[in-house]
């Protein structure tokens, strides 16, 4: 496939007709909290709240509605690191049209099991999507199945530019959107719908710093492939962004920063606290750059587009464990006491004093490097921010024990 063979607007105006009964039009709420954050009127693009819980299944609902009776007849495969799998399990599944889905083997679980739940056949294969691609083509060869590209089709960016034409009709003098950015399918169809009727809308991808495909690519100003890297927006984590979406985000696209993973972290925390609603790391990259990036939005009308709500409850636990320690809500201190009857029972008559509450204690005797007479505790202690542990730290130094603060 050709950047020649990019869809115009009138592809994305169609695929919204041919959607119409197919995916669920998202609410785009606006987030009174989140502006007071960030300095602009936000509005939350919920993408997460689709069937199979991301924007991907505009696409790949909008391809498999395009296929002749022959090509369902013989089926579809696709390469996937969750989402697009997903989405082309599910729809196919509604079509009656046989499916096969690669995965890399670290895929997460949920999508995993969701796939195969639709009825799909699930191969997992590869460290990677490129892996897990090469397998998908080997499949295609195998069963003449019709490949469902994850990006880099006409029809599938066709699909994903439905959500522009929401944007446009759901926010009144929209300003900026920011859109999370992999192989490009879903910030090319956007720019495409967006940029065709409002030019003067801003279009701002957003990556992983670890794997920035497609701000590389911008930069060299030719398609390039990133080296391979970890990172928990693992949905946005494709080495080397497509022909059709590369030239379209080259003429359309206004710029794309990266995040690191801290930042994504925070942002999944924040939209779970805050808009109580889930997203993956790859859904919450929009929200980490407004956050934490200087792109001159102060004061405008700000859609973000949450991509996807697939995530790990392993990985979103651990997200929270962080992110209460970097907002002081939970510590760990190594405390410093005599060992002697009673000596345990003072600290924590202590520590209740000061209203923490204590999740865990070790007491260590055998490998303490205390000398003997002496004992280290470690505390795990649930707290309400930065302000109650100096004072909780400054009461037990007061009364006379070493403490020492410990990261995570």
């Amino acid at each position: 496939m050709t950047p020649a063979a990019a869809p115009d607007v009138s592809a994305v105006e169609a695929a919204r007709v041919r959607l119409r009964d197919a995916i669920y039009e998202t609410p785009c709420a606006y987030s009174q909290t989140l502006s007071e954050l960030s300095g602009a009127h936000c509005y939350v693009k919920l993408e997460n709240l689709q069937m199979t819980g991301s924007f991907k299944e505009r696409g790949a609902a909008n391809l498999l509605l395009q296929l002749d009776p022959d090509e369902r007849r013989r089926g579809v495969a696709a390469a996937s690191a969750g989402n697009h799998g997903l989405a082309v399990a599910f729809h196919a599944a509604r079509l009656g049209i046989p499916a096969t889905i690669v995965m890399p083997t670290y895929a997460p679980l949920i999508k995993v099991t969701s796939a195969r739940r639709y009825g799909a056949d699930v191969i997992l294969h590869g460290a990677n999507y490129d892996e897990a691609y090469e397998r998908a083509q080997a499949v295609v060869a195998e069963r003449a199945a019709v490949f469902v590209h994850p990006f880099d089709d006409p029809r599938v960016v066709a699909g994903q530019g439905t959500i522009g034409l929401e944007l446009l009709e759901q926010i009144e003098g929209l300003d900026a959107v920011l859109v999370p950015v992999g192989g490009g399918g879903l910030i090319a169809g956007v720019a495409l719908a967006i940029k065709a009727r409002r030019p003067d809308v801003r279009v701002i991808g957003v990556q992983a710093a670890a794997i920035a495909g497609m701000e590389r690519a911008l930069a060299a100003r030719e398609r390039v492939r990133v080296p391979a890297g970890a990172t928990i927006a693992d949905g946005i984590a494709v080495r080397q962004v497509g022909a059709i979406t590369f030239g379209l985000a080259r003429t359309l696209v206004d710029t794309v920063v990266t995040v690191d993973e801290e930042e994504l972290a925070n942002a999944v925390l924040l939209l779970l606290e805050i808009e109580k609603t889930v997203v993956e790391g790859a859904g919450a990259a929009p929200l980490a750059a407004l956050l934490n990036r200087p792109l001159g939005l102060s004061g405008g009308n700000v859609a973000l587009v949450l991509s996807g709500g697939n995530i790990d409850v392993t990985m979103l636990a651990r997200i929270i464990e962080r992110g209460l320690v970097k907002d002081g809500r939970l510590v760990r201190l190594g405390v410093i006491l005599q060992d002697r009857p009673g000596a345990l029972a003072r600290l924590t008559a202590l520590i209740a004093e000061e209203r923490a509450n204590i999740l865990q204690i070790e007491h260590d005797r055998a490998f303490s490097r205390q000398p003997i007479g002496s004992t280290e505790v470690a505390l795990t202690l649930e707290t309400s921010g930065r302000k109650q542990i100096d004072a909780l730290k400054s009461r037990l130094e007061s009364a006379g024990y070493v403490v020492e603060e410990r990261g995570p």
